[in-house]
């Protein structure tokens, strides 16, 4: 009774709390004498972690998991095309309200294809699918790993589509005529006896079973190459001036800074229109220097990049800004009288009257006075005679701008140069070349697994009534059309062979 009570709770616990997952061992269960206490924990121990690990196995070998994967990445792929990514916080502020922002924010939403779930969506989809080949690799291992494989006759008899002629010669003699010749024609090739005479087998196409492993190994290389991109690249921007260098870039993803290993140098920046007035080619002169020394020089153009150290830099976009140097005109309230100065940032200058001191300290670009945007401006600093000192803002957009400060002098932007400045796009992707595997393996994968296919060949005599019975018949797992053609040329090659020459 006791044996039968314990038998029982077993059997409870291991389908209520471990789903079943320790395996029905009958001398264990129906003993009739309880076992020793060490010896059922240290049982139950390696029972429990070896189901635990039979249940992940089976988790990642299910189709069920495969479908439910594929539909959270096209679902969340959805939500990645209705919300745009990578955009600054105010757009999403604006359009969603501060609530939703933070709660699509927590969900990295707005940058959906980095974020740690989706990654963890792609690592799930492909130990699905390695798991599902290697368990489909192990049911047909007897087909693709055998170096002779079994050969049933059963199989080949009684083939709707099966070609059969008559012979006067002897099966033996017919032998020496058809074995070498089905040996060119097919692989592994085996013969056995019959009653009455002898069979001989044959197979070609093995390999092609392999097709739709080289396609899921190629889905495998895809998820892996993009799962590196988007944890080991990057994508930013940058924009540079004629003659000016840089080494920082903005990360599209976040806004941050990120250093590259290599300084960028626009030499000179030319842009082409066409009658309309629309762009028609703008081309940049780029050199990477690195430590200072120029290691690398190339124009590029829109899909023409540059590429160093497996950073590619293309051309983006373009556009014109104010040049470090301009003419400020300086305006005493005590007499009315206007001075001119070409000045460069960084200059200083001692205007007349005893007016003070005027340093050209920066051209910031989006510049913003007491939280308002104004645009590019160049930024001052103004020194009295008495030492006091003011930062004077000058708009380029707003020359009567510096009146609002109500000083003893108003100074403005009177003329300045426009440049032009490159937009580069700079990315790195360190898994492009898995990807590119993955889609050429594809290709040839989706080809062997739908124009090739595996072929086994059966050519059976067997002597009746003094004559020979010859029956050639094959099989094949798809393109049944194209095997009953096969068939027939083995056959008419065959009869051919035995035809005596008039």
């Amino acid at each position: 009774a006791e044996a039968v009570v314990f038998r029982k709770t077993l059997r409870f616990f291991n389908q209520l709390l471990l789903g079943g997952l320790l395996p029905d061992i009958p001398h264990f269960y129906a003993s009739p004498c309880l076992p020793r206490k060490d010896h059922i924990q240290s049982m139950g121990s390696q029972n429990a972690s070896n189901g635990v690990l039979d249940a992940i196995w089976k988790l990642l070998a299910s189709i069920q998991l495969t479908i439910v994967l594929l539909l959270s990445l096209a679902g969340t792929s959805i939500i990645g095309t209705l919300i745009p990514q990578n955009s600054e916080p105010a757009a999403y502020v604006a359009a969603f309200g501060e609530t939703l922002y933070r709660f699509f924010a927590v969900l990295g939403l707005f940058d959906m294809y980095h974020s740690w779930w989706f990654q963890i969506l792609i690592v799930l989809l492909a130990a699905n699918v390695v798991v599902c080949s290697a368990d489909r690799l192990s049911a047909g291992r007897r087909i693709l790993f055998v170096r002779r494989p079994a050969y049933q006759a059963a199989r080949f008899r009684n083939l709707p589509d099966r070609e059969v002629f008559t012979e006067e010669r002897d099966p033996g003699i017919l032998r020496t005529l058809y074995e070498p010749y089905v040996s060119k024609k097919v692989h592994a090739v085996h013969i056995e006896t019959s009653e009455g005479g002898f069979r001989i087998f044959g197979e070609n196409g093995r390999w092609t079973r392999f097709g739709v492993y080289a396609v899921h190994l190629s889905v495998v290389l895809l998820l892996v190459g993009g799962l590196i991109g988007s944890i080991f690249g990057f994508d930013g921007f940058v924009n540079i001036p004629e003659g000016d260098t840089v080494q920082q870039i903005s990360l599209r993803s976040t806004g941050e800074r990120l250093r590259l290993p290599f300084a960028i140098r626009c030499d000179d920046f030319d842009v082409s229109f066409y009658e309309t007035g629309a762009p028609k080619e703008f081309r940049s002169s780029l050199t990477l220097l690195d430590n200072g020394r120029p290691v690398l020089q190339k124009d590029i153009i829109i899909n023409d990049p540059l590429r160093y150290q497996g950073i590619s830099i293309f051309q983006s976009s373009y556009g014109t800004m104010p040049s470090r140097d301009a003419v400020f005109s300086f305006t005493s309230r005590a007499t009315g009288m206007v001075y001119t100065r070409e000045m460069k940032v960084g200059q200083e200058t001692q205007l007349p009257e005893n007016l003070g001191t005027f340093v050209l300290a920066e051209l910031r670009h989006q510049a913003q006075f007491k939280g308002h945007p104004v645009g590019d401006a160049f930024i001052g600093r103004l020194t009295m005679p008495d030492g006091t000192g003011h930062e004077v803002v000058l708009p380029i957009r707003f020359p009567t701008f510096d009146r609002m400060r109500r000083g003893e002098v108003v100074i403005a932007v009177d003329q300045f140069k426009e440049k032009h400045y490159t937009g580069l796009q700079v990315n790195k992707d360190p898994g492009v070349d898995l990807v590119y595997s993955g889609f050429i393996l594809m290709i040839l994968g989706c080809y062997v697994t739908f124009f090739m296919f595996h072929q086994q060949f059966c050519v059976e005599l067997s002597q009746q009534s003094e004559r020979t019975h010859i029956t050639v018949s094959g099989i094949s797992g798809k393109n049944k059309p194209g095997m009953m053609v096969k068939t027939r040329r083995l056959a008419q090659r065959l009869k051919k062979m035995t035809e005596k020459p008039e």
